[in-house]
């Protein structure tokens, strides 16, 4: 089952990824009733969930499928299954998932550079927004966002000015949220998103690299200034890369990762340094998978047969994507 399949969204993904790996039943659930994912085809049968009563209402659709394995797919059904993982074990249900320790740290940005700066990976300075002088402490340009929820680059601002940077941390905590400055690396070196699979042993099962073209509009969310924001659609050329993908499982190492985790980064005289890591599976992982690494067929079955995997073989190349359409006629919709 998976929690989460609106359109274009990380849930869809996995499920082309399950589908791909020709292997499962695959099921999902949504609490809207215009998600994507609801009328895909890669799924066996769906489910409407509740949002009122979203995790009783998920356990519900894994127990009338018959699903005992379970996915987030997306931020926050990660955030609020996570949290019943015991409630879903008791019924029967295992989730898919990094540790819960994992999954806290780095749902909050400041805990996570904080943790990462202990362990000695090279991080952006990153500071929470309280005055000018903390836009001033990280340095001009900089990232503007919030300490929480800024997946697929939500909320994110590029700023030049201390003025500038003030505001936008000011929108920031109007929305509820924790604004904070962080260091502007640029993309002379690249910018890539490395997925990292620790099995729930901490061995590490392998990792991919996808640097990212950011010459296409639908990979960038904001362009200007000298500055460059990447969006939430990866897409690039896939390879090796092996002191990146070797710098990147350090810091699985380092942080004890038990699960999916997903670093993006820029590399600046040939260190990688994360400005966003993700305790979950990838947007990208489709693309993963057609590159010769489906970490969540990988993950499966190391939990359900105790497989050990074979190191990857990288199909390398280009991997490119859009978007998809489809009709529902208004007696089909959920």
């Amino acid at each position: 089952m998976i929690a989460g399949i609106g359109g274009a969204s990380l849930g869809t993904e996995i499920g082309k990824c399950l589908a791909l790996a020709g292997r499962y039943e695959v099921f999902g659930c949504d609490v809207s009733t215009t998600a994507y994912g609801l009328y895909d085809g890669n799924f066996d049968a769906t489910y409407l969930a509740d949002r009122d009563n979203y995790v009783a209402s998920v356990i519900d659709a894994c127990k009338l499928s018959g699903a005992g394995w379970l996915i987030a797919g997306g931020e926050q059904p990660m955030t609020l299954l996570s949290s019943a993982a015991d409630d879903l074990a008791a019924n029967g249900v295992e989730l898919v998932a990094n540790a819960p320790h994992i999954v806290r740290l780095f749902s909050d940005k400041a805990e996570t550079f904080q943790k990462l700066g202990d362990v000695g990976v090279r991080i952006p300075k990153t500071r929470a927004i309280f005055t000018d002088a903390d836009v001033e402490s990280v340095g001009l340009p900089c990232i503007v966002k919030p300490a929480t929820g800024s997946g697929g680059s939500v909320s994110v601002f590029f700023a030049v000015t201390a003025d500038e940077a003030i505001i936008y941390a000011d929108f920031i905590r109007r929305s509820g949220h924790v604004p904070l400055a962080q260091e502007y690396i640029g993309v002379e070196e690249g910018e890539f998103t490395i997925g990292v699979l620790s099995l729930p042993d901490g061995e590490i099962a392998g990792s991919i690299a996808v640097k990212r073209a950011l010459d296409a509009k639908l990979s960038v969310a904001y362009r200007g200034r000298g500055g460059v924001i990447s969006s939430g659609y990866s897409q690039g050329h896939i390879d090796d890369y092996p002191t990146l993908r070797k710098q990147a499982e350090h810091i699985a190492r380092a942080v004890d990762s038990r699960g999916p985790i997903n670093i993006q980064g820029r590399v600046k005289g040939g260190v990688l340094i994360p400005f966003e890591i993700n305790p979950r599976f990838s947007a990208s992982t489709y693309l993963r998978a057609l590159a010769g690494f489906n970490e969540i067929d990988i993950l499966l079955r190391f939990m359900a047969y105790g497989e050990r995997p074979q190191p990857p073989r990288i199909r390398a190349g280009w991997y490119l994507r859009s978007l998809t359409e489809i009709y529902v006629s208004d007696t089909d919709v959920k």
